[in-house]
């Protein structure tokens, strides 16, 4: 499978986004004030590997399944956090907050490049990607929500 000059650009800048995810969530799993907070960044950072493997063998020329990684269940959270402003919990939710927006920016960047990218498997592929990101994000949200973080 040859990619064109477009597509492998799309590809390098992916990879990229993927290590800075991987990065964050490593970071921000040992930064983490609640335990729930720690298990949840330390599984997406799984995932996000995963996903810079994929890429990884998309530039070396070959064609991944769509199917990746298991679909993950979504978690249930147990508030650790009540309404009162503590100092963990204010720290924890600048690390989501932080997170959610760096999912967001990566499913925007995946959604470009699925329009980008001639061949259908790509496509799906990419897009199998997105649906995870977008899933990542709704785990932060749900936790988020759970310990009054997000109204």
């Amino acid at each position: 499978m040859q990619l064109t000059q477009k597509e492998a650009s799309f590809i390098k800048d992916l990879k990229g986004q993927e290590r800075l995810c991987i990065d964050k969530y490593r970071k921000h799993a040992e930064a983490a004030h609640d335990p729930q907070l720690k298990q949840l960044f330390n599984r997406i950072a799984q995932v996000e590997e995963e996903h810079l493997n994929t890429l990884t063998q998309i530039e070396n020329g070959q064609a991944p399944s769509a199917g990746g990684s298991k679909p993950s269940t979504m978690p249930t959270y147990v508030a650790t956090y009540n309404t009162a402003e503590t100092p963990e919990k204010q720290h924890d939710f600048y690390l989501c907050s932080d997170l959610l927006t760096t999912e967001k920016h990566a499913s925007g960047l995946y959604d470009t490049a699925v329009f980008e990218f001639g061949q259908s498997e790509l496509r799906q592929v990419l897009n199998h990607i997105q649906t995870e990101e977008q899933q990542h994000g709704e785990q932060i949200y749900k936790y988020m929500k759970a310990n009054a973080m997000y109204s």
